[in-house]
């Protein structure tokens, strides 16, 4: 049964020829392909291997957009590859992938895959012994090597599944991907019930791919999403980190959360967004944190993946730091209890490195520090490794109306000013605070009375 499924849903070994897309068409000349990926292509060609650009690169140059790299997939094994590409590492356990390597580009090079059907176990179970499906119906292991056409019935979406030949300059297309792309569609391979049991996270690249190219999700692939969203607490929390990953730093991620709402999908992905988005300010700082990585982002500039988890996570950070000082609880005490407890519930799920994590508690806790301006402690923060990203989180609390824009704007010229200068900008100690501090130079320790002397003293 399993391999009739396979078969139908995949399609494989059904002899269907592609439709060859000419130049005049599809518009992609040789030289806008990057050199490197030319180059793979050239060589596996020279020894009779067949080399295709793939995926989101010929996808994206047929819409006028620039990709961001460029993939080649081939018949030839990994192995042969990397005898063939002088400057190239193979990577991966489960399944090998080549890194060709050209100066400052690093282009992907795969073998064409696809799932053995013809094979069966030792124990005569009737399930391939190269296919292991979970409880669920996702596919846990399908490594197996294929022909070009078995390749591209594996790819997600439609639009994924062209193949450019530099040789010839023409695109082949098994699955109606240039259609799609002509009408701003996005629509799975195969049936959508069956390709999102495979692999859930194909339903979280539906809505990146959705906001960020600005298509419409064919009806017949959006149907099963919302009722299929519970599949995602099946996919392995690293694995789903990075998928998370991609859709907010595709430079579309207020896009992407919208429609991540709008299909359901954002119930369980980052939990405590659940409850935050319903929030008025919540929801303000967290769409202004979005928006203004989304404005970095295509401007080039560095964005960090801390700062934005962040800002996302931050209001349920102060809620559970007002819930615990509500139970007399230290201040400061109080705000790093709540910064675990928010961290060890979103980590279940949401596999968040700790070299984000770390950076993302030292954000948190420079909060309450920049309402100290008097004294030394000013001064003291300046020397923070994190004072700029720290001051960046206020200015942004400040804009959504969570922070006084006060505060700001002497972190501001503190910052920027000379000695002098802060040194003019200093205010004086709170009354309480100016007490504290001359009682705690006033007291003296009391001596301590020792035993009295003896004649060996």
């Amino acid at each position: 049964m399993i391999k009739r499924l396979i078969r139908r849903v995949l399609r494989l070994g059904n002899g269907a020829e592609p439709t060859v897309v000419p130049l005049k068409e599809h518009g992609i000349s040789r030289e806008m392909i990057s050199y490197g990926a030319r180059k793979v292509c050239e060589v596996l060609a020279s020894r009779d291997f067949e080399a295709y650009v793939v995926g989101g690169a010929v996808r994206d140059l047929m819409l006028g957009i620039q990709p961001k790299d460029f993939d080649v997939a081939t018949n030839a094994t990994p192995e042969e590859v990397h005898r063939l590409i002088r400057r190239s590492r193979l990577i991966g356990r489960r399944f090998k992938l080549v890194h060709a390597v050209f100066n400052d580009e690093i282009v992907e090079v795969s073998t064409f895959r696809a799932v053995n059907v013809q094979a069966n176990d030792a124990e005569g179970s009737g399930v391939p012994a190269d296919l292991a499906v979970d409880v669920h119906g996702r596919l846990t292991r399908d490594n197996v090597y294929g022909n070009r056409e078995q390749d591209a019935a594996r790819r997600d979406f439609t639009i994924n599944a062209l193949y450019y030949d530099p040789a010839t300059e023409t695109v082949l297309d098994y699955h109606h991907g240039v259609r799609d792309l002509k009408k701003r569609t996005l629509r799975v391979i195969g049936d959508p019930r069956v390709r999102f049991r495979e692999d859930p996270v194909r339903m979280l690249r539906a809505v990146r791919l959705g906001a960020k190219l600005d298509f419409r999700i064919d009806p017949r692939t959006r149907a099963p999403i919302r009722e299929m969203g519970d599949l995602m607490s099946n996919v392995p929390p690293a694995r789903l980190f990075d998928e998370m990953l991609k859709l907010l730093m595709s430079g579309h991620a207020s896009a992407c959360l919208h429609r991540l709402r709008v299909e359901g999908l954002h119930h369980g992905l980052l939990p405590l967004l659940d409850v935050i988005i319903e929030q008025p300010l919540g929801a303000k700082f967290m769409n202004l944190a979005l928006e203004q990585t989304d404005r970095r982002i295509r401007e080039d500039k560095p964005v960090s993946p801390a700062f934005l988890f962040a800002a996302l996570l931050w209001h349920e950070v102060l809620a559970a730091w007002k819930m615990r000082e509500g139970k007399r609880m230290g201040r400061i005490p109080a705000l790093y209890a709540a910064m675990d407890e928010v961290l060890d519930i979103q980590t279940d799920k949401l596999a968040i490195p700790r070299r984000l994590t770390t950076t993302m508690k030292e954000i948190w806790s420079l909060q309450p520090r920049f309402e100290n301006r008097s004294g030394k402690r000013p001064f003291a923060l300046l020397e923070h490794p994190r004072l700029r990203a720290g001051y960046d989180f206020l200015a942004l609390r400040a804009d959504s109306g969570e922070a006084p824009r006060e505060i700001v704007e002497w972190w501001r010229r503190f910052m920027e000013g000379t000695p002098e200068e802060r040194a003019d900008l200093l205010l004086p100690a709170p009354k309480g605070e100016q007490k504290r501090r001359r009682r705690r130079r006033g007291k003296r320790k009391p001596a301590v009375a020792g035993p009295p002397p003896t004649l060996a003293d």
